[in-house]
C-alpha cells in the first residue's frame, strides 16, 4: 500500500484482484473508494485520525446477506440474516476502515464490505479486504485527510 512516501505490505484477497467482484469469491475489487469512517474496539486504542470514528460494540455486525434491505450495512446481532461479527475473537477489527465499495448505490451479489482492518500473522489472504499491520494502519489513519480516496488496481 502506498501513501505519499508510506510504503507498507498489505494482504488482499484470495481470490485475487478482480474488476468484476461477486459476493462471496475472495476478491479485492479494482477501483477508487472513498474513505468513509474508522471503527475501533473501546477496549484497544482509539485511532487518532481526521476520519470520523465510532466505537464497536459484541453485538455489532455487517450484513453480507444480498437479498437483505440492510445489504452491505451496518446491523445489531443477532440478526435475521447473514451478517458478519464485527467484534472478533482474532482482534483483526480492532481498527477497521470502512471505504465506500458497493454502498451507493448497493447492487446484490456485488459483495459486501470492503474494509482496512488489521492483517493475519504472514500477511495471509483476507476474504477481500486490505491488511495491514496494526502500527501501519494506526499510522496510515494519522494522517489519512477526510474526503479521500483509496485505488485499488492490477
Amino acid at each position: 500500500m502506498q501513501f505519499g512516501q508510506f510504503n507498507v505490505p498489505c494482504a488482499l484477497g484470495l481470490g485475487g484482484i478482480k474488476v468484476l467482484k461477486r459476493e462471496g469469491d475472495g476478491a479485492t475489487p479494482t477501483g477508487r473508494f472513498a474513505v468513509r469512517y474508522a471503527l475501533y474496539r473501546p477496549d484497544a486504542l482509539r485511532p487518532r485520525t481526521a476520519l470520523p470514528v465510532y466505537a464497536i460494540h459484541p453485538n455489532d455486525g455487517w450484513c453480507d446477506s444480498p437479498f437483505d434491505r440492510n445489504y452491505n450495512r451496518p446491523v445489531k446481532l443477532p440478526y435475521p440474516a447473514s451478517a458478519e461479527r464485527l467484534w472478533r475473537s482474532d482482534r483483526l477489527y480492532d481498527v477497521v476502515v470502512v471505504l465506500g465499495y458497493n454502498d451507493a448505490p448497493r447492487m446484490r451479489n456485488r459483495g459486501s464490505a470492503i474494509f482496512m482492518h488489521i492483517a493475519r500473522d504472514g500477511f495471509k489472504p483476507t476474504e477481500g479486504c486490505i491488511a495491514l499491520r496494526a502500527k501501519d494502519l494506526r499510522r496510515l489513519l494519522s494522517v489519512l485527510p477526510r474526503g479521500c480516496e483509496v485505488i485499488v488496481s492490477i
